[in-house]
């Protein structure tokens, strides 16, 4: 009996600001961490959630997405402060992120500002990008949080502004829903939802699940051959 314990913390930040590219501009800072443990694939109480004081203005582009202003921070605690129970809350787990880049190059960032002799987050856990995954799941398709909200059918409709720890909890969400085994594709669904099968199998990755035809399927599908057939254009059938 396997009782190994599979620990993963689904991570999200709010910053002070971004330039266009999506790059971490120099001195903009963390605001708010939000983190969501995952225990064998079950989601516990136990969250890493904080405000954090950055000593500095915040963008109009970044409040514009997150609504926290600096008013609100001044008493919150800074980095520093806060930096031995974050490292604590995330020792030996895997983090999940949705553009994980953005998030871990911030927390990088804040890490080397304290100590440059610190290990950086990608040097002691496996960083797991959700973003990544969609893309490769759903090529040439919207693979954004609201939008993999709506195929996941994930309620989120309540969050009109952007935050660490709500935006964390889906990313939990979406990281268990993704690696779940798939039961059912509706195809004459436009909405691409999905419906799947919570139960987790531990040789997924190296399995093909395969979706059958229905009798009815199967016979409208040769319908279809014999009338390609009749036609002479349907050449594997000669």
């Amino acid at each position: 009996m396997n009782n190994k314990i599979d620990r993963k913390i689904a991570l999200d930040i709010e910053t002070t600001g971004l330039n266009h590219s999506g790059v971490l501009y120099k001195n903009h800072k963390i605001i708010e961490i939000g983190a969501i443990e995952i225990i064998n694939r079950k989601i516990t109480n136990n969250k890493f959630h904080v405000y954090l004081n950055p000593k500095r203005d915040i963008s109009t582009e970044a409040f514009k997405i997150h609504g926290i202003s600096r008013f609100f921070l001044e008493k919150k605690p800074i980095f520093s402060d806060i930096y031995l129970n974050f490292m604590e809350y995330i020792a030996n787990s895997d983090i999940i992120a949705h553009n994980s880049n953005f998030d871990i190059s911030f927390l990088n960032y804040e890490i080397k500002t304290l100590n440059k002799t610190f290990k950086k987050i990608n040097e002691s856990c496996k960083i797991i990008d959700t973003l990544k995954m969609a893309r490769n799941i759903f090529p040439g398709k919207k693979n954004s949080l609201d939008a993999l909200c709506d195929r996941y059918q994930i309620k989120y409709k309540n969050r009109t502004l952007h935050s660490a720890v709500i935006d964390a909890n889906l990313v939990a969400k979406i990281y268990l829903r993704m690696t779940c085994i798939q039961k059912k594709i509706n195809l004459n669904n436009v909405n691409d939802k999905i419906e799947y099968s919570l139960e987790y199998d531990s040789s997924l990755k190296s399995k093909l699940n395969i979706l059958r035809a229905s009798s009815k399927e199967e016979y409208k599908h040769q319908k279809y051959l014999n009338n390609m057939e009749n036609s002479g254009s349907c050449l594997w059938m000669t």
